[in-house]
C-alpha cells in the first residue's frame, strides 16, 4: 500500500497539532496548587538557609573578625529580610510537611477539608514567624 493510500483522507499532523499538556493559563487557580508550589519554592529556600549557615559556621570558625563581619551582614536590613524569608519557608515546610504525613495515611483529601488545610500552612507559616520575630526582638533588647 502506498503512502498516499495510507493517509487518504486525512491530513498531515505537524507538530502544532498534537495535544499539549494543560498550562497554567487554563488551570483555574486553587490555593492546593499554590501550596504544591510553595512546598516546591520553600524546600529550595531551605538550600539556601543551609547555605547561610553553613557561612556562619565557617564566620565562626574564623575568628573574632570574620565572625563580626559576618553578623554584621546578616544585621543588615537585607541579611534580616533573608532569615524572616528563611523562618517562613522552615515553619511553612514543616506545616505542610505534615499535612502531607496525613495525606499519606489517607485523611484529608477531601477538597474542603484539603483547601482549609492548605490556608492553615500558609497562615502558619506566616503568622508564626512573625510571632517569632517578635518574640526574639522585645527579648533582644530591641524594644527598649
Amino acid at each position: 500500500m502506498s503512502d498516499a493510500a495510507k493517509g487518504a483522507g486525512r491530513t498531515p499532523r505537524g507538530p502544532a497539532d498534537r495535544p499539549m499538556s494543560p498550562h497554567l493559563q487554563v488551570w483555574r487557580w486553587h490555593v492546593t496548587m499554590a501550596t504544591s508550589i510553595f512546598h516546591r519554592a520553600t524546600g529550595i529556600g531551605l538550600y539556601v538557609g543551609v547555605l547561610v549557615l553553613a557561612g556562619w559556621v565557617a564566620a565562626l570558625a574564623s575568628g573574632p573578625n570574620g565572625y563580626d563581619a559576618y553578623m554584621s551582614l546578616l544585621a543588615s536590613p537585607l541579611g534580616l529580610l533573608v532569615l524572616f524569608g528563611l523562618t517562613v519557608a522552615f515553619l511553612y515546610h514543616l506545616a505542610n510537611g505534615i499535612r502531607h504525613l496525613f495525606w499519606d495515611a489517607g485523611k484529608g483529601f477531601a477538597p474542603q477539608t484539603a483547601d482549609m488545610t492548605g490556608w492553615a500552612t500558609i497562615v502558619f507559616g506566616v503568622v508564626a514567624a512573625v510571632l517569632i520575630w517578635i518574640i526574639a526582638f522585645l527579648n533582644l533588647g530591641g524594644g527598649q
